[in-house]
């Protein structure tokens, strides 16, 4: 064969020899990696160590109590929260323990044996009814008379004039013109050394004003005996005080007017 014809034939032959360089260099970079990793652990970790050194925390159990009120709140807080609870079926607490059985219903004419109503007569009466048959007899409660116990009017002195003695007071005829109960009426009275009421002034209103026109000349005509006989030792001066007339039942009292219309 000449070399032409050979070429073709070459080319197409694998070549078997092992790559020396390829391991060479894989096995290279390998222990370059391996170096390098060895010198940054050791000027990370030996050279240069970390300064501050975090220890792990320390086991803590926190217990429950209820010797605190934090405690006791969360304790009942625990207790409200419950799911359990919420989804169990409880009793109500107001319900008996024992549940009453189912008794049997007894009718009441068991127990108590019924009356039975009489027979209608045999002979029957067929007169008409009466046309005025008898009425019961009214009864008619018994009337007690309302005892109304006198309670007559009466004047207060003040302590100014307890040393006076007891006033001589007129007969008392006092006419309302109103049909209102009147109240207290009040005045200031000053005394002469002779025993009589010089000035009599009012210090409120007993709501009519009749009665307190009568109440005054009703302490005008007042006196004090006891007072004309201790002029010797006095100075000739008025003795002041107050007077309070209380009203009693003695008040005449207006009639009311009568709402009858008469007749045309």
């Amino acid at each position: 064969m000449n070399a032409s014809s050979s070429q073709p034939a070459a080319s197409l032959l694998f070549r078997w020899e092992s790559p020396q360089r390829g391991k060479l260099a894989i096995i290279g970079f390998l222990a370059a990696s391996a170096i390098l990793h060895a010198f940054c652990f050791y000027v990370f970790q030996v050279v240069y160590p970390p300064a501050v050194v975090l220890l792990p925390p320390p086991a803590r159990v926190n217990l429950i109590a209820p010797n605190s009120e934090e405690g006791r709140t969360l304790l009942r807080w625990v207790d409200a929260e419950d799911p359990a609870l919420a989804s169990a079926t409880m009793r109500p607490p107001e319900a008996r323990l024992r549940a009453l059985p189912k008794l049997q219903h007894i009718p009441s004419y068991l127990a108590q044996e019924p009356q039975l109503k009489k027979l209608p007569p045999l002979i029957v009466d067929l007169r008409a009814p009466s046309s005025q048959p008898p009425e019961a007899v009214p009864i008619r409660p018994r009337q007690i008379a309302k005892t109304i116990v006198p309670t007559p009017t009466r004047v207060l002195f003040s302590d100014e004039l307890t040393g006076l003695g007891p006033a001589k007071l007129p007969t008392p005829n006092f006419t309302a013109s109103t049909t209102e109960s009147p109240e207290s009426v009040r005045f200031r009275i000053g005394i002469s050394p002779g025993g009589e009421i010089r000035y009599c002034f009012p210090l409120n209103s007993s709501g009519d004003s009749a009665l307190n026109e009568q109440a005054r000349q009703y302490l005008a005509l007042s006196r004090f005996p006891q007072r004309s006989a201790m002029d010797e030792r006095s100075d000739q001066s008025l003795v002041w005080g107050i007077a309070t007339v209380e009203w009693g039942n003695d008040v005449t009292r207006p009639r009311p007017a009568s709402t009858i219309t008469p007749a045309p």
